[in-house]
This record gives C-alpha cells, structure tokens and sequence, in this order.
C-alpha cells in the first residue's frame, strides 16, 4: 500500500520527452521516435521516485545543471537492451563454418562485440573462440557499450541458471560454474575464460579510442537505433578499427549493403571489410 505521501507523477508532457530523445541523440546518437514515450515515461519514472522527487520536470532541471553522475544514469536508463547468450545463433554456426578456419592463420585473433550490453554476446564468443583455439589461446574479445551499468555485469559475468539453457552443454560442463548456497539460482563464467575477455566503455559515434585492430566484429541489432548518417558515420569508424579482410556481422533483421563501397555482402547479415 502507497503511504500517505505519494504524490503520483503527472504524465510525461511532449515537450519533456522531446527534451529527453534530443539529449539522448547528442549523447549516444540514438534515436527514439514517438512510440518510445511510454518507454521512456516508465524508465523513468522508476529513478525519479528513487531520487524523491516529484515529475519529470525537476529530473529534466537535474540534467539541465550538468551533473555529469546523473547524466550517466540517465544514459545507462535509456540505452539498456535486451540481449541473451546464442541469439541468432545462425550467426554463431557461420563463425564456426567460414570465419574461424578464414583466421586459422591470423595469428592472434582479436573480436569485438561492439554492442555488448550485458555480456552475453561476448560470453558467447569467447566459448566458441576457446572451444577452436584453445582457452589460452592466442585470442581475445572485448566488449563495449555507452552503458556502463550493463558492461558492470558483464565483467562480473553472474547471471540466472536460465540464462544458461541457451548453451550448449558441452560449453556449461567446461566453461560455466553453478552457483550454491546463497549464489543458488545463479551460474558463473569460469575465471580462465574471462580472462580472455575485456570490457570498457565506447561510444560508437566516436572512433575506437584503443590500438587494437579486430578480425571479427559483431555489430547487431544496434544500427536500428540510429539515423541513416549516423550509421554511415559509425560504420566508418567500425571499419577503421579492422584488419585488412576482417568479417563484419550486423543482425539478420540489418542490411548495410550499399553503405560503403570498403565493405562487401557475403550473406545476409555477414559482411567482409575488402579494403
């Protein structure tokens, strides 16, 4: 039952979710159209009544002020995505088929899971990257993303045993520690396997700030939050941080075909960097 102090919040007014998508498009890039209103009422609706206060409009003068720690939780608010160990695993079938024996002789391999979230996209890379070369092979990934409340669980890498049937049992028995006692309900990925995976914040409007250059990036399911030019421009900064015949994948519902003439289709979704 509400105590007799809580004030229910009036509905988020145009002009405040509009203050909100424009800051958040100057910020990340992203793009939310009208019918994210409601996502972006109940998202934050949820801080503002942990915060104590009373509407949107004091939020919004929060961020107004320039307080740079709310900015990022506001930013972490807006931007979290669903995301699960072997989504689309079709793409995880062609790295094992084409990609992995293509890289046989890279030399160290190096993946970037540009999107990364929560961690289960690298996760899943790094299984099927340990299970091909070996778990201390010479390979790595890292995992970005603008949020840095998503990218905190993917370096604690915990997460419900549910989360867990999406593996194949091979990879749990070798690489996935169950939890006991208070960490019941809960799996782990094993110390030696995180060890090949490295997480830090990116904004993809920006160029890759780190030296390393990447055989493989997964880029999926990300671009549809952005305008046309803002993807062109992220694509270019994508491209640049790649190796000569490096393999770009988007998600199946993405084309990037025509975006690029450095880039070329080899499926649906699978792209291969051609200069």
């Amino acid at each position: 039952m509400r105590s007799s102090n809580y004030t229910a919040l009036q509905p988020l007014a145009d002009a405040e979710f509009n203050f909100f998508r424009q800051w958040l498009f100057q910020n990340s890039g992203i793009t939310l159209n009208d019918s994210k209103k409601s996502l972006v009422s109940g998202r934050l609706s949820k801080r503002i009544a942990k915060l104590g206060l009373g509407s949107f409009s004091a939020y919004l003068k929060i961020i107004r002020s320039g307080d740079k720690e709310e900015a990022q939780v506001l930013l972490n608010i807006l931007t979290t995505n669903e995301t699960y160990f072997f989504r689309e695993h079709k793409h995880f079938e062609f790295m094992q088929s084409v990609i992995l024996p293509d890289l046989k002789q890279a030399g160290k391999v190096s993946v970037w899971s540009a999107a990364a979230s929560t961690g289960e996209e690298a996760y899943t890379v790094a299984l099927i990257m340990a299970d091909a070369f070996g778990l201390h092979g010479p390979w790595s990934v890292t995992g970005t993303d603008i949020n840095t409340e998503v990218l905190s669980i993917g370096q604690r890498a915990i997460y419900p045993i549910e989360a867990s049937v999406k593996i194949p049992e091979s990879y749990r028995k070798k690489y996935c520690l169950k939890g006991k006692g208070k960490d019941q309900g809960l799996f782990r990925i094993c110390g030696e396997l995180r060890k090949q995976v490295n997480f830090t914040q990116h904004n993809l409007m920006q160029p890759y700030a780190g030296t390393e250059r990447f055989n493989l990036v997964f880029l999926r399911n990300v671009l549809i939050y952005f305008d046309l030019e803002e993807k062109k421009e992220i694509l270019r900064h994508v491209m640049n941080s790649m190796t000569p015949g490096g393999w770009l994948l988007v998600g199946h519902s993405e084309s990037i075909t025509g975006y690029s003439e450095r880039i070329k289709q080899y499926q649906p979704g699978c792209y291969r960097l051609i200069s």
